[in-house]
């Protein structure tokens, strides 16, 4: 099937260049590994190296780079991941974003805390949108 027709909402709610980096990936990975789990877990996290997920869509990045230790391999597998927040960014600029979220407690937490609360944030936001 086609890219561009299982294109997830969070893509479809994001910029064209996104939209464009995960189709070209996952396309790419179908036809490497197939249809499937694996090509979806290897185009987004060819996403992830330029894009960060915000709320309910994606950003492009201020830098490019793997957000995450599961972005960062060359074929990712199965497991936990940041779920689009760029792990490796900044404390302040994973406060910026928090800020953006409107997370309560941010300013008293830790680098990896404020990962989380955006995790959460961001599957908030993107459950609201779907409605």
């Amino acid at each position: 099937m086609p890219a561009r027709e299982e294109l997830p909402s969070t893509l479809r709610r994001s910029a064209k260049k996104a939209q464009e980096t995960w189709i070209k990936a996952h396309d790419s990975a179908v036809e490497t590994y197939g249809e499937g789990e694996r090509a979806h877990r290897t185009a987004f996290a060819a996403l992830k190296h330029s894009f960060e997920k915000v709320g309910d869509h994606w950003e492009p990045k201020d830098h490019k780079g793997p957000s995450d230790a599961q972005a960062a391999r060359s074929t990712p597998e199965a497991g936990e991941t940041a779920e689009g927040v760029d792990a490796s960014a900044s404390k302040e600029h994973l406060y910026g974003i928090a800020r953006r979220l409107d997370v309560p407690g941010r300013s008293t937490m830790t680098k990896q805390q404020l990962v989380e609360a955006i995790k959460k944030a961001n599957r908030r936001h993107t459950a609201e949108a779907r409605r």
